[in-house]
Order: structure tokens, then sequence, then C-alpha cells
């Protein structure tokens, strides 16, 4: 099971967010900063889905900013806003090819992530979504990591128990201390070529998993086979 964000996704693009940001900022004649602002402090709403799909939730940061847009502004600035997202959630180098190599060795493969309306709006077109048997995204689940309730409906979909899960990630939403609670086995990927995206991770764990690696195309040689 793996993390979305900073794990399959390239955590070079998490040093980018604040820039993908400020182009829908633009886009709607808002101040970036106060955008910026109120996007980060509605996170943990937005990713459990409370201020609903993505175009809502762009009225809903709107009107929180005191902009007023024209309608064509604002379509505008969705049409920006759902292709920044979409750079920011691009693979990893390696990570397609990582899936493809496990499921040849007979792994079940699934995402968890905690993420907003973008991610489940755009996950049909997902480069993921044939290599992966399950998806658990926390905007479709209503609950958000390290919450257990994720991580048993995870194993559920991938059809196994816990206990013989690995999970992957990086670290964010206390992720990794979630999946050793609900007896997986946590893999910590350090992305030690990009340091700086630790920086930009929410509610890191403070947990240090056994299991470290460097690089996800690192997780083949931990692995070795699901027989």
């Amino acid at each position: 099971m793996f993390d979305l964000f900073g794990t399959l996704s390239d955590p070079a693009a998490e040093v980018t967010r604040r820039a993908v940001v400020a182009d829908t900022a633009r886009a709607l004649g808002v101040a970036e900063q106060e955008f910026w602002g109120h996007l980060r402090s509605s996170f943990r709403d937005r990713i459990v889905g409370r201020h609903g799909d993505t175009r809502q939730t762009l009225t809903f940061l709107v009107q929180a900013c005191g902009a007023r847009p024209t309608r064509a502004q604002f379509e505008h600035a969705l049409h920006v806003h759902l292709q920044g997202a979409e750079r920011l959630r691009a693979p990893r180098a390696g990570a397609l090819e990582v899936l493809v190599e496990l499921r040849r060795r007979g792994f079940a493969l699934g995402v968890l992530s905690d993420c907003s309306s973008e991610v489940v709006e755009g996950w049909a077109d997902s480069p993921y979504r044939g290599l992966l048997d399950a998806a658990v995204l926390s905007w479709q689940e209503g609950r958000r990591k390290p919450d257990p309730q994720l991580f048993a409906t995870a194993a559920t979909r991938l059809q196994v128990p816990t206990e013989t899960c690995w999970y992957v990630g990086d670290g964010g939403g206390r992720e990794l201390s979630g999946a050793r609670a609900a007896g997986m086995t946590p893999i910590l990927v350090t992305n030690a070529l990009v340091p700086q995206a630790a920086g930009h991770r929410a509610d890191p764990d403070d947990y240090t998993p056994q299991h470290q690696i460097p690089d996800l195309p690192d997780l083949l040689g931990l692995v070795g086979s699901a027989s």
C-alpha cells in the first residue's frame, strides 16, 4: 500500500506547490498570500470533503478571500487550478516501473492518500489507476490519516490481512505510525535526493520505522516477492 504525494508522485513537485497555488490566485485576482492562507487553514476539512467538489471548494476559497471574480474569470481559474493539481501528482522517476515490477512479482497494490477533490476527480485518467488494485482516498472516505479505519479499508480492498501489508510513505499525515498501529509493516521513503520536500509534509510523523529507503526504486531490493 502506497502513499501518493511525495511517495508515488514526484517529491520535487511539492517544492513548487506554493507557485502552483499562486497561479490560481492570480487567475482569480486574489492576493496570493491570502489565498494560500485560506487554502492551508482549510486543508483538514478539504481532504475529507467538507467543502464539496473542486468547483465548490474554489467557490468557498473565493468567498473566504472576499473576492468577486467574473464567471469567465472563475472558470479560467478553475481550469488553471486543475492543471496545477495534475502537475503536483505527476509520477516520480521510476514510480510506474516499480508498480509494474511489483505486479509481476505477485503483489496486490493500492494507494492510501490524504487528498482533496482534485485527485478523486482526475483519478479515472491517472497514470497510476491501471497499475493499482485499490484506491483509498480521504476525500471519498470522509476520514484522514492516521484514522485506523482507512488502513483497515485498504487491506479489505486488497483482500489481504493488514499483517501481510507493507505500507510505503514519506511520513506525512502520521501515516507510518498509523500503518504500524494497524498491523502493517511501514517503510519510510526518505527522498534523500530532495531533502527540502520534507518541509512540505502536512502533519509529519514523529515515528521512524525500521525499514527506510532513499528513493522509491530501492523498494524492489527490500520486499522480494509476494510468494
